[in-house]
């Protein structure tokens, strides 16, 4: 009976092996499409990755897979369901059992939907034009639904959606943390915005040459680990970290010579997620125990970087020199100046852009509207209306158009409903982790001053990175902090370091 196991088991890596190579190659194609690829190439590439999508979603439903899961789902390997077998047999019957609910058709009408609607987003973006994204919209968002129905679920189809992102959290877990945050932070955000303070943001508007923003971009995501032999870094429209391989890690980001901030903290943050990828145990590539957690961990990991790190006073002790010597433009400016400005608290309308204070009630926003379209309770042609209404609400500013308005994130173009909370959810585990590694690691803002990130980076790889999927978002925090997941030891970080800056 063992050697009849073993060979189920080894026949199952096997198939997910093969099934992860026609991911990364999907996941290729969908880097190129959004960095390199013509725009004529649009309709085609649709068709490839949507074939992709196809063949992918054939391998993970095949029959034979279905009986090699059964014969190993109760079998002495799987009696352990943290230990390596055992996460690999649970983890690819989870998904097994999620991706035999959907229709193959559907799943690829949801990859030729997801391309062209991106390429739709875009040019609706550049138009200043929410009619030209609405009919892409309506279609995604049915489909969205459909996909729910297919997968099923208890409370609401968000619950199934959310899923994909954040697997087994129910959207009322989610709308409760994110509740508590909202009600701690809104008034923190009072507090700064009416404290009189005004940072001297335009340090950070001053010229800075796209080619230095490159070369000091890279120089910070290099210092912090990020390895150059097995990634690189390109432009796009929305900055993003995507995986060719397990040691083909592609970060992403936009530049704008006359906004320090904008390149440098997205690249910081990208090469988070990075690090998280290049992390992972690389013999395990196409299993389970070689692939991330959730998205609300990966967020995490590059939210952690970009800010806990990046926005610190010690970071910028090491990194401060070594920025004047890039950018001229620096030269008379004083690290306090330039602390202050890159921390500055101001209501702003964009969420890529928004400061460490605000962000989370950038995703409230959108996590409440999102909700309301997938249970039908907002039809798409009233979003913008809705987001303007939500802004004015939660943050007392008006988008004055729908591009930096119900156009300015890609993800819904996507299809990606259930991916928002994640960026919040990402920010709160990232806040109990830098916690716990102080602890455990001792004076990080004396290493970081040093320009010694190493410690923290082997600390994150040694408990998040190397166990994979052993765990669920929610075992992981209570496993590394011994506590389940809050909003209170961000908000404390954030309400220490804020109140310093504005004298609160």
């Amino acid at each position: 009976m063992s050697a009849t196991l073993d060979a189920a088991y080894a026949s199952l890596c096997g198939h997910a092996r093969e099934t992860a190579k026609l991911a990364s190659i999907a996941g290729l194609l969908e880097w190129d499409e959004r960095t390199k690829m013509p725009p004529a190439g649009g309709e085609y590439r649709a068709e490839q990755i949507a074939y992709l999508a196809g063949e992918i979603h054939k391998r993970q439903t095949a029959p034979q897979l279905g009986e090699w899961l059964a014969q190993l789902a109760d079998s002495s390997l799987a009696a352990d369901r943290h230990s390596e077998i055992g996460t690999v047999i649970r983890q690819l019957r989870r998904q097994y059992d999620k991706k035999t609910r959907l229709p193959q058709k559907l799943v690829e009408e949801l990859s030729r939907t997801a391309v062209l609607g991106q390429q739709m987003w875009s040019e609706a973006r550049k138009a200043d034009d929410f009619s030209r994204f609405q009919p892409i919209l309506e279609k995604t968002l049915d489909l969205k639904r459909q996909e729910a129905a297919a997968l099923g679920y208890e409370e609401t189809p968000y619950d199934a959606l959310l899923d994909d992102y954040e697997p087994e959290a129910r959207t009322s877990e989610v709308r409760n943390t994110l509740a508590a945050l909202r009600d701690a932070l809104t008034p923190l955000v009072e507090q700064i915005v009416g404290s009189g303070r005004r940072p001297d943001g335009a340090i950070l508007k001053r010229e800075f040459p796209i080619a230095a923003q490159e070369a000091f971009g890279q120089q910070a995501a290099a210092a912090i680990g990020f390895d150059f032999n097995a990634g690189r870094l390109d432009v796009t429209d929305h900055p993003f970290c995507g995986s060719a391989g397990p040691r083909d890690i592609r970060l992403t980001t936009r530049y704008n010579q006359h906004d320090f901030g904008d390149a440098f903290f997205s690249i910081l943050h990208e090469a988070g997620h990075g690090l998280y990828e290049q992390g992972l145990p690389t013999e395990h590539f196409g299993l389970p125990t070689g692939e991330t957690v959730s998205l609300g961990i990966h967020e995490s990991q590059s939210r952690m970087w970009e800010n806990q790190v990046g926005r610190s006073w010690v970071f910028w002790e090491f990194m401060f020199p070594k920025a004047r010597q890039k950018f001229l433009s620096l030269g008379d400016v004083p690290l306090e100046s330039f602390y202050a400005a890159i921390n500055e608290v101001q209501p702003s309308l964009i969420r890529v852009d928004a400061d460490e204070v605000t962000y989370n009630l950038h995703i409230l926003i959108r996590f409440e509207l999102e909700l309301a379209m997938i249970e039908d309770q907002l039809q798409a042609a009233d979003l913008p209306a809705a987001w303007r209404e939500k802004y004015q609400h939660y943050l007392s500013i008006t988008p004055p158009n729908d591009a930096d308005g119900a156009l300015q994130d890609v993800h819904w173009s996507a299809g990606l409903f259930g991916y928002f909370p994640t960026y919040s959810l990402g920010n709160l585990y990232a806040g109990q982790f830098f916690e716990k590694a102080n602890a455990d690691l001792g004076d990080l803002a004396g290493q970081f001053r040093r320009g010694e990130f190493q410690p923290l980076l082997d600390w994150l790889r040694q408990n998040i990175h190397h166990h994979g999927q052993r765990w669920s978002a929610a075992e992981l925090a209570m496993n590394i902090t011994g506590k389940p997941l809050s909003h209170t030891p961000w908000f404390s970080q954030i309400q220490h370091k804020y109140s310093e800056l504005y004298g609160l």
